[in-house]
């Protein structure tokens, strides 16, 4: 059965379902701190949320492997040719960086999307949002400059980058 806590390639259906509970549900109280109008708000946390959610997947695929988790939606495998749902066998797959890009894209969307909402809300209000989706960004263009394929390095921006991107949008 396909439940939220399947996780082992789970369906993109459960994987959105999934990034809601724990990703745009912590949004949806952030916005309101923020003082961001209810419905910008409610739908910056949907788009942010999942766009920061889908990194983390990608960030964090060895990671989860090593626990026996896999996040990577089930229609993607079909697609790429990977039959199997362990995590082992799956990051080992020459097919790997297919799987992936579909996960980018999706991200990428998302995080298109949440910064369409942002431009329309008082820069002050969504200082924090533009600073995390600032960083996820970086992350998943690390990401994605690194490639999917074994050996994969961790990916961390550096200490400058970080410092830039705080400068960049929470203080000015």
């Amino acid at each position: 059965m396909d439940t939220v806590e399947d996780i082992r390639a789970p369906s993109f259906a459960m994987l959105d379902l999934y990034c809601d509970r724990v990703a745009s549900a912590v949004g949806r109280l952030s916005v309101r701190v923020f003082g961001i109008e209810r419905d910008a708000g409610r739908l910056l946390a949907h788009h942010l949320g999942r766009a920061l959610q889908l990194t983390n997947i990608l960030r964090d695929l060895d990671e989860d492997a090593g626990v026996r988790r896999l996040y990577l939606p089930r229609e993607a495998l079909e697609r790429a040719g990977i039959a199997s749902i362990d995590p082992v066998t799956v990051l080992r797959s020459a097919k790997l960086a297919k799987v992936c890009a579909e996960v980018v894209e999706r991200a990428r969307t998302h995080f298109h999307e949440a910064d369409k909402i942002m431009a329309r809300i008082p820069r002050k209000a969504v200082r924090a949002p533009r600073v995390m989706g600032e960083v996820y960004g970086a992350i998943l263009d690390s990401l994605v400059a690194r490639g999917f394929a074994a050996p994969r390095c961790a990916v961390r921006l550096s200490r400058a980058r970080l410092v830039w991107i705080v400068l960049r949008f929470a203080l000015i």
